[in-house]
């Protein structure tokens, strides 16, 4: 009896949470939602900046890296970006304009005397938090390409987010870059 009553109370408490999580699932980045648990629980989702030249990746971590071995001597990168036919400057905007377009995507640091800025991209469900790092590289006269590191910070149950991101990412610099250098 004794061992039946302690499993109802089990189930209970197992119920009471799956509830308490949905709730907080349901009310997103609202007070009392999923992005305050993930911080209570993870602590800030902005993972700092990255040293590309002396990045070197951890390989239990969810991320995903594009850079070139010059940039990132240490690390082995999942893709190696282009040289744009555009100024860094430039770049950088069609950086900015890219992750503006970017669902559920925040700037939340621009290094006003470097060339880094991070961004903070959640996933559509969990709202689990990924740093996004780039770096503007610059390649010669009106020539530039970039770094970019995507570190998940919760580690959420999404398989490949990271590298799916990164390559998202990518795709949508390239296509606004190559715009730009054909009209230019």
């Amino acid at each position: 009896m004794i061992g039946r009553i302690a499993a109802c109370l089990l189930l209970g408490l197992v119920l009471a949470a799956l509830a308490a999580g949905a709730v907080a699932v349901a009310r997103g980045e609202e007070p009392g939602g999923i992005e305050e648990v993930w911080t209570a629980l993870f602590g800030p989702p902005d993972l700092g900046p990255v040293d590309f030249a002396a990045l070197a990746r951890v390989p239990s971590r969810n991320d995903a890296l594009a850079c070139a071995p010059d940039v990132c001597p240490l690390a082995r990168a999942d893709a190696v970006p282009p040289d744009f036919a555009v100024a860094g400057a430039r770049l950088r905007e069609i950086v900015r304009a890219v992750a503006e377009r970017q669902p559920r995507t925040a700037l939340v640091f621009t290094d006003a005397w470097g060339e880094q800025d991070r961004y903070v991209a959640r996933t559509a469900w969990l709202r689990c938090p990924d740093t996004v790092t780039v770096e503007i590289v610059g390649r010669g006269e009106g020539r530039s390409s970039l770094a970019l590191y995507i570190r998940s910070q919760v580690g959420c149950p999404v398989p490949a987010t990271s590298r799916a991101r990164l390559d998202r990412w990518l795709a949508a610099i390239a296509r606004a870059a190559a715009t730009e250098a054909n009209e230019g």
